[in-house]
């Protein structure tokens, strides 16, 4: 059974993920900025699992988080930074500073917060595999969305630097959930989002898809379910 580490769980596709991976018999630590989202999760969830009300764009907290997730010997089968925001939809001229700074500080900066902090271990072993969630708005883009589209497509530049610097053995993986109804997709599309899958059905084919990225991927732009 795996240790999965995974950011953004209190609700969407980091909440089913966790679920799910509990569910087939892994041990989740994970963290997100919900406190009563955290509580349900320690409620459901007790010991080995840990969950923690953590903003990942904090990187004294990230450091503080991951000292009581890597306990002595403790190394991180799978890596999973799925913390995001979206902006709320306009053109890029009419978006503020302060929201567009958010998002830079949550979806970019805040995947660098948690590998800082995780992956040294990682490669001291040799062994894991590191997930940042990308997006189709990672590999194209559309209006009114152009501060998400703008860290999605950094995620896919950082992630493939990131798999050319770990040791064999190891992976980095830029991976595109698919389109999901999700509160953040219903941000951007309203009630067009109602069209999709949901999380709760997303996950089946997603975890399984995931618990089988191994060194064979490294550096690859994948989606779950495809290639």
């Amino acid at each position: 059974m795996k240790k999965i580490v995974i950011t953004g769980v209190t609700r969407g596709l980091g909440r089913a993920l966790a679920e799910e991976f509990i569910r087939l018999g892994h041990t989740v630590a994970g963290c997100g900025r919900g406190a009563e989202g955290i509580m349900d999760l320690r409620l459901a969830h007790g010991a080995p699992h840990s969950f923690e009300v953590v903003d990942v764009a904090n990187p004294t907290k990230v450091g503080i988080w991951a000292a009581k997730v890597l306990g002595p010997g403790e190394v991180p089968d799978l890596l999973i930074n799925n913390a995001a925001l979206m902006n709320n939809p306009a053109p890029l001229w009419k978006i503020s500073a302060d929201e567009f700074g958010r998002l830079m500080d949550v979806n970019l900066k805040g995947v660098a917060n948690v590998i800082r902090e995780f992956v040294p271990v990682m490669v001291a072993a040799k062994r894991g595999v590191i997930v940042n969630l990308s997006s189709g708005w990672g590999r194209s883009v559309s209006p009114e969305v152009a501060p998400y589209c703008a860290t999605k497509w950094a995620i896919e530049g950082l992630t493939k630097a990131l798999a050319e610097e770990l040791p064999a053995g190891m992976a980095a993986v830029p991976l595109s959930p698919g389109t999901i109804d999700t509160a953040m997709l219903r941000q951007c599309w309203a009630d067009g989002a109602a069209s999709y899958q949901k999380a709760e059905t997303w996950v089946k084919t997603a975890a399984p898809f995931i618990l089988a990225l191994g060194a064979k991927d490294n550096g690859r732009s994948l989606t779950v379910g495809g290639a």
